[in-house]
């Protein structure tokens, strides 16, 4: 019974950890890629009939728009995507005109793989915008050894990317 309840203590330790892990590292990529101190960020939710159409759902403080000084600097859109065994966690982050200034790795929890983390091969997305398409291999490079987290990662921007255009062209955003 005892080692019942210290492993979900364990459990429940270990997850507010990484919660508050993921939101630091969030945070701090806000400050780097949009160069402010002091932000707001506010959660954009689709309405439901919307969201159910969307490739990357909102809701469940997946989706903001940024501000600083009370003025939008962009948007960013929090995600899992799949790696060989677990997920990782990974952000994009928009202008206001919806091109991605940045993605980010924020937590990768394999031993291989890591290299899907590395800006040289991520900074691959900068520039895309919502009318863009993302195809691993070829306008994204593929990264040997760590196949499953590269290509993982470019169909959730491609994901993310098509649900900008959704949202966008039924006017949530």
């Amino acid at each position: 019974m005892w080692n019942k309840v210290f492993l979900i203590f364990l459990a429940c330790i270990s997850f507010s950890f990484e919660n508050g892990e993921l939101e630091e590292k969030f945070h701090k990529a806000i400050r780097g890629t949009y160069d402010v101190e002091n932000f707001d960020v506010k959660e954009i939710e689709a309405p439901a009939d919307i969201n159910e159409k969307l490739p990357a759902k909102t809701g469940d403080k997946r989706f903001f728009q940024i501000f600083s000084e009370g003025t939008s600097v962009g948007y960013a859109y929090l995600g899992k995507a799949p790696s060989k065994k677990k997920e990782f966690d990974y952000v994009v982050m928009f202008d206001n005109d919806l091109i991605i200034k940045k993605s980010k790795v924020l937590i990768y929890r394999e031993n291989y793989g890591q290299q899907i983390g590395t800006q040289r091969w991520l900074k691959q997305f900068i520039g895309m915008s919502p009318s863009s398409e993302v195809n691993y291999g070829e306008n994204v490079a593929a990264i040997s050894g760590a196949t499953i987290s590269a290509s993982s990662m470019a169909r959730a921007v491609n994901k993310v990317l098509k649900t900008m255009k959704i949202l966008q062209e039924e006017k949530v955003i």
